[in-house]
């Protein structure tokens, strides 16, 4: 089984199906944008810090890595970089070109994997901008180390993903508001089910998610040459019972030395 292949299909069929992470922004956020008054997620809820982007973004360039979906790459366009975004989803990227062509914006997209960035060249962006979806790879250390590789020296590397925490829960159990421990660290949403169910699940076109370490996913960034120099938590903005115990996503600044 082909996961990259099946979480492309997953999110095509998520845009078909209105999910929250699949909804552009609005005509009144980029015309803001344009104005100097913008902000971006890369976890739920919380807006990326302003003093984690350099003043001006006017000619910077910036990879929206994994990004598709409307929301940070036009944004980012608008305030004056020079974006390109990569996603694995066709019709998440056809949301970013969907909002350049409504609001005239200048945007590079790509359809790509974010563990493979061989289609651009060493050393070539200075921002990296990399919202929570590092749970759709298994290997977390190929997304740090490419990200390390494209990134100009001192660049920045923005990136959000899941406190592991989140994955030891069922996950039914926790939407009916019971926290039952069940799984391991690291698993996969495959680990999770019974042999038998697992082809009914692959057929049923869902995505196949990678529940990584906290070590991972914090020394993999160090490791691959970043040293991090920013860090904050985030949660589904009360929506869910362990918003009441813990924030269960986490994003951070990091620079490549």
């Amino acid at each position: 089984m082909d996961s990259t292949q099946q979480n492309s299909s997953a999110w095509d069929k998520k845009v078909e199906e209105g999910s929250r992470y699949t909804k552009s922004v609005s005509a009144e956020v980029i015309e803001n944008a344009k104005k100097g008054n913008w902000g971006i997620t890369v976890t739920t809820e919380k807006t990326v810090p302003r003093k984690w982007f350099p003043e001006s973004l006017t000619g910077v360039k910036i990879l929206c890595l994994a990004s598709g979906g409307g929301q940070q790459a036009p944004v980012l366009a608008a305030a004056g970089a020079d974006v390109t975004v990569t996603d694995i989803s066709k019709k998440q990227l056809e949301q970013d070109e969907k909002v350049a062509e409504r609001d005239g914006l200048s945007l590079t997209v790509l359809q790509g994997d974010m563990v493979d960035l061989s289609e651009f060249q060493d050393e070539y962006f200075d921002i990296i901008v990399n919202p929570v979806s590092n749970l759709f790879v298994q290997d977390v250390h190929k997304v740090w180390k490419e990200a390390s590789r494209v990134l100009k020296q001192n660049g920045i590397l923005i990136a959000g993903f899941t406190n592991p925490l989140l994955w030891i829960f069922d996950d039914e159990d926790e939407r009916k508001g019971k926290l039952n421990v069940k799984h391991s660290i690291p698993s996969s949403t495959l680990d999770y089910l019974p042999e038998e169910d697992v082809e009914d699940y692959i057929n049923s076109n869902q995505t196949i998610e990678y529940a990584h370490t906290l070590e991972d996913q914090m020394q993999g960034q160090i490791d691959a040459g970043f040293a991090i120099t920013g860090f904050y938590e985030d949660d589904f903005g009360g929506t869910r019972v362990l918003d009441r115990h813990i924030k269960t996503f986490i994003a951070t600044r990091a620079v490549k030395l």
